[in-house]
């Protein structure tokens, strides 16, 4: 099983020294899924299932082998469901703790929340509902400025994109734009002088980019938005059509 094969090699023996030992991270997963739905009334998105495992397993795969230890998952909607099916974490060589939100907090609002568990050092955080075969191993071991981000070709319903990357400096002004991931890596300084409520994550990105405070790198490889039903078909597919990385995915 999963346990099994988190287990079979050391951490060591799968990533760098130096890249995201000892690093916490984050898993967002409290939203709440209104364009999941019906999927989503009686089951949390992350535990929706993929390839035969639930979305948040290919996460905590890769956190896993990526040398993370501790994982904080904050959730709303059903959140007492992801505790039951996560547990401590020691099923998957990890400790995870919950940041609960008795209302969605938004992005900026749950990691703001958690900062407290994430501790004073930068952190990582992955949106709960992407999969990608993106290598955690390939962060930098801490960000230049306020944030690092990874960075997509903008797919067909996100055609617009969000950010432009020039030179490793993540920008808001310009043409050839890329989309968030939803995979970084943040200082608390990011959000820490920011008072605790609830709020998105972007409008604080593009004011940490407008200021030169984001760098990014751009991503070529898998990766999907797992949004609506017609998404995690996809998703399914790919991973069905034995196109997809056997033992690596998550993210």
């Amino acid at each position: 099983g999963l346990a099994a094969r988190l287990n079979a090699a050391p951490c060591a023996a799968r990533a760098p020294a130096g890249t995201l030992r000892a690093m916490k991270a984050m898993i967002l997963a409290a939203g709440r899924g209104e364009r999941m739905r019906p999927l989503t009334d009686d089951v949390p998105k992350p535990l929706l299932r993929a390839g035969g495992r639930r979305l948040i397993e290919y996460h905590l795969e890769a956190l896993r082998a990526a040398c993370v230890r501790r994982v904080v998952i904050n959730h709303a909607h059903l959140g007492e469901e992801i505790e039951r099916a996560l547990g401590t974490g020691a099923a998957y060589g990890l400790e995870i703790v919950y940041s609960a939100e008795p209302e969605a907090l938004e992005t900026g609002g749950g990691i703001r929340q958690a900062l407290a568990l994430l501790g004073p050092d930068p952190f990582l955080v992955v949106n709960g509902d992407v999969w990608t075969d993106y290598p955690l191993t390939r962060l930098p071991a801490e960000p230049a400025g306020l944030a690092h981000l990874m960075l997509v070709p903008s797919p067909a319903h996100h055609p617009q994109g969000d950010f432009t990357l020039i030179e490793g400096r993540v920008g808001t002004e310009g043409e050839a734009r890329l989309t968030f991931s939803g995979i970084a890596l943040y200082r608390p300084e990011l959000l820490g002088g920011l008072a605790p409520r609830r709020f998105p994550l972007g409008p604080v990105l593009r004011e940490a980019a407008r200021t030169g405070e984001v760098s990014g790198e751009r991503y070529d490889g898998a990766w999907f938005d797992i949004g609506t039903p017609q998404r995690l078909a996809a998703l399914e597919a790919y991973l069905s059509s034995g196109r997809a990385p056997a033992a690596r995915g998550a993210g």
